[in-house]
């Protein structure tokens, strides 16, 4: 360690060794931080479910020793030991843990919605000491992991002017994605994507259908009112819709979903709109002399983030790439840092992306002789314009972007100008036809290709394809014309960024398309050995890895599985789980009060004496009479009770 550096990790795992391991927390990841001079970055960024393999990574690490090894492990490959680290946030129990000072005025909102607001409010922090934001965290509810009481308010809106905060509690419309993935079994992605799929629409009053709803959380659950409004949209779409006259190749449920998805959509802009609104009064500010910054799983939604911007016309959009739960230890480390002082003299400003793992040279040198691989050679321009004419290709370059979105160095890209690059990309990853593709667009030319004048290095935007160029691109299109572009800069990605300068060179087209490299119900790969094994599973011919061509051979008898990447860091943990698990059941906590007991801040203060055990128990029971308490605790014993195993795949629902 250099003299005067100092290095940081956040966190966001479940706590070891405690009942708190079974708190729900998904998306687990971990941060490391350098701090020298007056300069802070973002060394490195590790999301679980990319080394474990489990979507939406949610398995605990439940002793210390395990989190130790995992910590050291991924410490040596930056060349740190758990020694060097002077700090740790987000996850109690780790080594050097300290406490989050918590910033003035914001002592009533949960520290998971504060972790979210900072993420943005602070990923430039030039931008944050000299400029007024507005922002918000949207998403679909807290953990509770970090709070030491019960928070009036649940989800944190505020106005920064030069630094200055003031906090107000503001709606999550994100409750009613959230409500409408339970009711049709869809993630929110697919959902978003059929919105714009078909043109079957219905009337309903949404606006007036909105002036009700209450998506605050502070006078009642937001699944009461997300739920009777999506119940009330549903009917009307089942009223007015012909089965008889639906969009062709759609299913009728399709095209009902698509026309509800309309509906829900309008009502979430609807919501934003009143948020900003009441942000705008309470700083006195004028939106179009502030930056935009929406954070939480909410801030995916790129059709709603470029309506607000143009319907109230701010500057930009401060939003990282992983705004949802996989950024929760970007958002911890810097309240962490922000509380420790340390970002008053010292900048930080998140460039990039590309945080994440990196290909190390011994696991590209091991691509030559590799089971499936034909061959490797050179980058070669021409070669790689005749690849992308024979259809898509993989991209794997250098360190992996973080988030959920492939941004380039963890990629499927393929030739925009026919519809066919469309259907092949849906077909390896196993998903609906209709699904759209995002583009990449080199920086220096996406005014040209998208009506806006904001970049997009994040792909958080949707904006209409100029109807100049559209017909050549009809890869990406939506229905409505619109994409959910990506601008690739020459600085921040000159790999890529070269790669679409050949093909510009070539068909006088600066934009490629761009879909994540993972297959069905797994997450985007990480390694090189992760994306041959997809190459060779689904069939695609060429991988592009740190600049070499490799040419992969298909499982052409289709016997090999996904990679198995680092699933053992999690197994084989049954026996420390069940001691944890068992200590409070043998104490007679029932196991819905042990999920109350392992969720619940005000309850942290109770131990397993029969007096603690029987009041948990009595509060259990009371929730037990809303049925959305027994399911919950259904599917924690599920997830986390003897018997369960890793990789199971309970999605939990917030």
């Amino acid at each position: 360690m250099s003299s005067g550096t100092k290095y940081y990790l956040s966190c966001y795992l479940s706590p070891p060794d405690t009942i708190e391991s079974f708190s729900i927390r998904h998306d687990h990841a971990i941060a490391l931080w350098e701090h020298s001079a007056r300069t802070i970055k973002l060394r490195r960024y590790w999301e679980m479910e990319r080394i474990s393999g489990q979507k939406h990574h949610l398995w605990p690490l439940y002793s210390t020793g395990r989190v130790e090894r995992v910590l050291a492990d991924l410490l040596a490959e930056e060349g740190l030991t758990l020694d060097d680290i002077s700090m740790t946030w987000g996850t109690p129990g780790l080594p050097r843990y300290r406490e989050i000072v918590v910033p003035e005025g914001a002592e009533e909102y949960p520290m998971h919605s504060l972790s979210h607001l900072f993420s943005g409010l602070l990923m430039d922090t030039r931008i944050f000491k000299a400029e007024k934001i507005v922002a918000l965290a949207v998403d679909g509810g807290p953990d509770r992991v970090l709070d030491k009481s019960k928070k009036q308010f649940r989800y944190a809106g505020c106005v920064s002017d030069k630094g200055v905060v003031r906090y107000i509690p503001v709606d999550s419309p994100g409750n009613l994605y959230s409500e409408c993935r339970n009711v049709f079994g869809k993630e929110e992605g697919t959902l978003m994507a059929l919105a714009s799929a078909t043109r079957t629409a219905i009337e309903y009053d949404v606006e007036s259908a909105v002036t009700g709803i209450d998506l605050s959380g502070v006078h009642r659950r937001p699944s009461e009112d997300s739920a009777a409004f999506v119940r009330d949209v549903v009917a009307a779409a089942e009223r007015q819709i012909d089965p008889a006259s639906v969009a062709d190749g759609f299913s009728f449920e399709e095209n009902l979903q698509s026309a509800v998805m309309k509906c829900v959509q309008r009502a979430c802009e609807l919501i934003m709109e009143r948020n900003i609104v009441r942000l705008c009064a309470m700083g006195g500010v004028d939106p179009e002399d502030c930056y935009l910054s929406i954070s939480g799983g909410y801030a995916l939604n790129c059709p709603s983030n470029s309506w607000i911007l143009e319907r109230f016309g701010f500057k930009d959009l401060l939003t990282p790439p992983c705004p949802d739960d996989s950024g929760q230890a970007l958002g911890l480390g810097l309240l962490g840092l922000f509380g420790e002082g340390a970002l008053k003299e010292s900048e930080f400003k998140l460039f990039h992306a590309y945080h994440g793992s990196v290909i190390p040279h011994v696991e590209e040198e091991s691509v030559d002789g590799a089971d499936w691989v034909e061959s490797v050679t050179p980058f070669d321009p021409e070669v790689f314009l005749g690849d992308l004419a024979n259809g898509p290709v993989a991209w794997v370059d250098g360190a992996s972007e973080i988030g959920p979105r492939a941004l380039g160095n963890r990629s499927l890209i393929a030739d925009p100008r026919t519809m066919e690059s469309k259907d092949l990309l849906n077909r390896y990853k196993r998903r609906q036809w209709w699904r759209p593709v995002a583009p990449m667009v080199m920086e220096e030319f996406f005014e040209d290709w998208f009506e806006t004048s904001q970049k997009s290095p994040f792909m958080l935007k949707a904006v209409q394809v100029r109807s100049v160029v559209a017909k050549r691109v009809p890869a990406i299109l939506h229905e409505d014309g619109s994409a959910r572009f990506q601008t690739v800069g020459r600085d921040s990605n000159p790999s890529l960024h070269s790669a679409l300068a050949v093909f510009h060179e070539a068909t006088g087209v600066p934009v490629l398309c761009n879909t994540s490299l993972n297959d069905k119900g797994e997450p985007i790969v990480d390694s090189a050995d992760d994306a041959i094994t997809f190459c060779a599973r689904r069939g695609v011919e060429v991988a592009y890895i740190n600049g070499r061509r490799v040419a992969v051979r298909a499982d052409v008898d289709g016997m090999l599985e996904p990679s198995a990447r680092r699933a053992s860091y999690f197994t084989g943990q049954a026996a420390v789980r069940d001691e944890i698990w068992d200590e409070w059941i043998a104490a007679g906590t029932s196991v819905a009060g042990l999920y109350m007991r392992a969720n619940a801040p005000g309850l942290r203060g109770f131990d397993r004496s029969e007096r603690s055990v029987r009041y948990i128990n009595r509060l259990a029971a009371i929730q037990g009479r809303q049925e959305h308490f027994g399911r919950a605790v259904k599917k924690f014993e599920e997830m986390f009770g003897p018997g369960s195993d890793f990789g199971l795949g309970v999605r939990w629902e917030l």
